[in-house]
């Protein structure tokens, strides 16, 4: 069973990081596209960033020159460094990947920036 787990959520204040991770079991992902998407309340879900099979990344106009997504092939795991968090960004992170055709979600882990 292939599985997605995020962690690494929490409640920080404006101006401050977080890094948040996704841990994938039960198939290798190095050769996924996999993406972030996060859902603010009362809000669509929306794409945040992605990274390709050859280590590119691509990034939301909201959060580009703030967020970088790394992955470590060996822990088959991804990562989200959020630098200089708002209120704005606060919502629930899902992690998303795209393999051989199939797509697979996390649950999410939450993300509150307030003062």
């Amino acid at each position: 069973q292939v599985l997605l787990q995020e962690s690494g959520g929490g409640a920080v204040r404006p101006g401050e990081s977080l890094r948040i991770s996704c841990a994938a079991s039960g198939s290798s992902f190095s050769t996924a596209y996999m993406a972030w998407y996060r859902q603010a309340p009362g809000q669509e879900r929306e794409w945040v960033g992605r990274i390709i099979p050859n280590g590119e990344t691509q990034y939301a106009d909201s959060v580009k020159g703030r967020f970088t997504i790394s992955r470590d092939i060996r822990r088959n795991t991804l990562y989200l460094q959020m630098n200089n968090l708002t209120p704005e960004d606060t919502g629930v992170y899902y992690c998303n990947g795209i393999k051989r055709g199939t797509t697979y979600w996390g649950q999410g882990t939450q993300v509150t920036v307030s003062t």
